[in-house]
């Protein structure tokens, strides 16, 4: 791999509307992080995916459209996108903090984490429903736990 400028590799894997899209999506982060020995951090990776997974799971209704998982690999760090039937907005991701979130509130937390470990997330809205996103940094080698 002599290219000094590969190109982002890219998975897309539709979901089923189920928890066990959960540890679907976790795995296959990992795997899509592992197979490329990237440096972003797999475990902040598959916890956030998880969250923005169980989270579309449980706010969209079951039609047609199934969820669906984006997972871009850069030199510069890792996007993860997930793809929902429902255009409205995820409420935590983006609203100013109001109020500090009930931390014993079941499904609070989720959007509040991504938005404390991810260098940036945000949604946006597609042909389907809408796609929520966080970006990770590659950690430098030298800084990574062995």
């Amino acid at each position: 791999m002599h290219d000094h400028s590969p190109a982002p590799a890219s998975w897309r894997i539709a979901l089923p509307h189920s928890a066990a899209a959960v540890p679907v999506a976790r795995a296959l982060v990992r795997n899509a992080l592992a197979e490329l020995e990237h440096t972003a951090d797999g475990d902040t990776a598959e916890l956030l995916t998880a969250e923005l997974v169980a989270n579309a799971v449980e706010h969209t209704s079951v039609g047609r459209t199934p969820i669906e998982l984006v997972v871009e690999l850069r030199p510069t760090g890792c996007q993860v996108e997930v793809h929902d039937p429902d255009p409205a907005p995820p409420a935590d991701l983006t609203r100013p903090d109001v109020e500090p979130p009930d931390p014993w509130r079941e499904g609070g937390r989720g959007l509040l984490l991504i938005r404390a470990l991810s260098s940036s997330c945000g949604h946006r809205p597609t042909g389907a429903g809408k796609a929520v996103w966080f970006r990770l940094p590659a950690v430098p080698a030298q800084r990574r736990p062995r």
